[in-house]
């Protein structure tokens, strides 16, 4: 378990030259490529060592079996998900803090502190209130939106005179979200006892942003009906469109009607630095909670998601709870703030702060607009071609980096079925030919392929190489032929 210095030196200079000769070899190689089942099941049926093996094997082995197989986003190409490629003084500084390894569950310790400067740096991003409220780090969006509607659900509670704590759930509780929303969200409801049927569904306008007038008859129907409205989730961002919520009309709704406001920013959320979509953010910091991820948008590599909630005190008292061996005393040994494990459900809880700083640290908000700007005018780029090239057509005209768009050649027009199945074969071909990588998304029932621009490094050269790429493997779809392979393909 232990190396002399020395020999941790040499180790960890190979392992540099290792990551750096990975990131530097990026954009010439194929975007993914699929594994064959002989590699698969090397990873997977891999016998534990009886006796230990030497560092320069273990390296050698991750070089051979490991590197050579991302996921692909660490490539100017990959256009995904919502996966950016991580901050490189992140990547290098990641070391120092499994080196540390503490636990971050509280106490007097510089991560502690690390913690609260980065989360601090974020609510003023957002003009979030820094004064009462509270916020921490956590593993992602998913993980924020749980913990945030875990102290919206207590809220609903008490204000039903119920003790969800002690008691359990109770009362005809409803949620609302637009269909955009994403699927954490009723994961967490579902989790949280309160059952999907307290989900209410409400549509979106043209831009698939939420209604709020069918927000206000939703809310009118279902307390006449004995339902409790307790929140509304507002999207800062949708992941299947980059869709902004009108937040401020939302922010006012949920003040007049005593609901709990969550915005669920975790990919759009930092669009908010572009000056020229901050307005689209206005009301934000109205939220009573934000989920957002700094994993996404922002570089940090995962996991680094965040949770903000206005008021501290009814975060700490949904999740507080400190058996006798962890109880310290402010001032006094290894106690001061209130420890982390208190607002939160993870005891045991990883040095995330160290990464998010060295990112934001590394970068500094100027240059961090510029990014998102750029990225943002690269996606307004990929729309304009778009709409120049016969037989693409555009399906989603957001304000962020996400674009959605189809093959819709002539003679399958009108034809729904047959072009969703197109669409569908034309992104795993394009998947699997290595020249660019996208996703999919279903709107009104269209299957739309999907580009979500994260990477620093991207160009308008590389939306012109997808686009030529999806291009080229709808051709191939078409007539039936097999797929090209990457020229930089093993």
């Amino acid at each position: 378990m232990e190396l002399a210095e020395e020999e941790f030196k040499r180790l960890g200079y190979r392992a540099v030259d290792l990551a750096a000769a990975y990131l530097s070899g990026l954009p010439d190689r194929a975007v993914f490529q699929r594994m064959t089942e002989e590699q698969r099941q090397a990873l997977m049926q891999m016998p534990m060592p009886s006796a230990p093996m030497a560092g320069d094997e273990i390296l050698q082995c991750i070089a051979e079996r490991i590197l050579p197989f991302p996921m692909g986003n660490g490539h100017p190409r990959f256009f995904g998900w919502v996966n950016s490629p991580p901050a490189a003084m992140a990547v290098i500084t990641e070391m120092l803090a499994t080196a540390m390894n503490p636990s971050c569950a509280g106490g007097d310790h510089a991560d502690v502190y690390l913690e609260h400067c980065v989360v601090r740096w974020l609510m003023e991003m957002l003009s979030f209130p820094t004064e009462g409220s509270a916020g921490h780090l956590v593993s992602g969006g998913s993980a924020a939106s749980l913990t945030a509607l875990a102290a919206a659900r207590t809220m609903a509670h008490r204000r039903l005179g119920i003790d969800v704590r002690r008691e359990g759930v109770a009362g005809k509780l409803r949620l609302y979200a637009s269909t955009q929303t994403h699927s954490c969200v009723q994961k967490a409801v579902e989790l949280l006892g309160m059952g999907s049927d307290s989900i209410r569904w409400i549509a979106t306008d043209g831009d698939f942003r939420i209604s709020v007038d069918e927000l206000r008859l939703a809310l009118r129907e279902d307390r006449r009906d004995g339902w409790r409205p307790f929140c509304i989730v507002a999207n800062a961002g949708s992941v299947h469109t980059g869709a902004v919520d009108p937040l401020d009309a939302l922010a006012s709704l949920a003040e007049q009607e005593g609901l709990w406001l969550h915005v669920d920013g975790a990919y759009g959320a930092a669009g908010i630095l572009d000056p020229a979509t901050r307005p689209l953010f206005a009301g934000i910091e109205r939220a009573d909670s934000i989920a957002l991820d700094p994993h996404k948008w922002l570089s940090t590599p995962i996991e680094c998601g965040c949770v903000l909630v206005r008021d501290g005190a009814l975060l700490r008292s949904t999740f507080a709870l400190v058996p006798a061996y962890l109880q310290t005393e402010a001032g006094k040994g290894a106690g001061n703030l209130p420890w982390f494990s208190e607002f939160s459900v993870q005891q045991t809880r990883a040095f995330r702060s160290l990464k998010l700083w060295v990112t934001l640290a590394h970068a500094g908000r100027a240059n961090l607009e510029r990014q998102i700007s750029r990225q943002i005018a690269l996606a307004r780029y990929l729309e304009n071609r778009i709409e120049t090239i016969p037989g693409l057509e555009l399906l989603s005209r957001g304000k962020l980096s996400i674009v959605c768009f189809r093959l819709a050649p002539a003679i399958l027009a009108g034809e729904e079925e047959a072009l969703r199945a197109l669409n569908k074969r034309v992104m795993e071909r394009v998947q699997e030919q290595g020249e660019a990588f996208l996703t999919g998304a279903l709107l009104d029932g269209r299957f739309a392929l999907r580009a979500c621009i994260l990477h620093y490094g991207t160009q308008k050269k590389d939306i012109d190489a997808m686009l030529a790429s999806v291009l080229a493997c709808g051709e191939e779809c078409l007539r039936g032929e097999q797929p090209a392979k990457h020229a930089g393909r093993a």
